[in-house]
């Protein structure tokens, strides 16, 4: 079954208020756990995402689309990074989010949908 693992965060808040050691500790640990989904035939895609600063939020206003800077959600925490996996069960999932855990002190797990519901 796919996951979507959604981790965030503020990379800029990271960068200031973290140490250099913990900050080449996460970035280790992020490396090794993708390379070991990946070997486990786990990994769909892993991809870290640009600081909220360079987001682009579109909107509909009367029909027309409207491009405003900065993210959705008026939140200092975004979204920083994600994965699909495909994994066993849901057991599997909360495993693996339960290590990345403890360098985003909040993820969110949604099992990924093959296509839209049936109507």
């Amino acid at each position: 079954m796919k996951y979507m693992i959604m981790m965030f965060g503020d990379a800029a808040t990271a960068m200031e208020t973290k140490s250099r050691e913990w900050l080449v500790e996460m970035t280790t640990f992020m490396r090794g756990l993708n390379q070991e989904l990946a070997d486990n035939g786990e990994l769909v895609v892993a991809e870290g995402l640009a600081d909220s600063v360079r987001a682009k939020t579109v909107t509909l206003v009367d029909g027309a689309p409207v491009v405003t800077d900065g993210p959705f959600a008026e939140a200092k925490e975004s979204l920083i990074g994600f994965w699909i996996v495909d994994v066993e069960d849901e057991a599997r999932v909360l495993a693996i989010g339960g290590r990345i855990v403890a360098y985003s002190e909040r993820l969110e797990i949604r099992p990924v949908l093959g296509g839209p519901p049936e109507l």
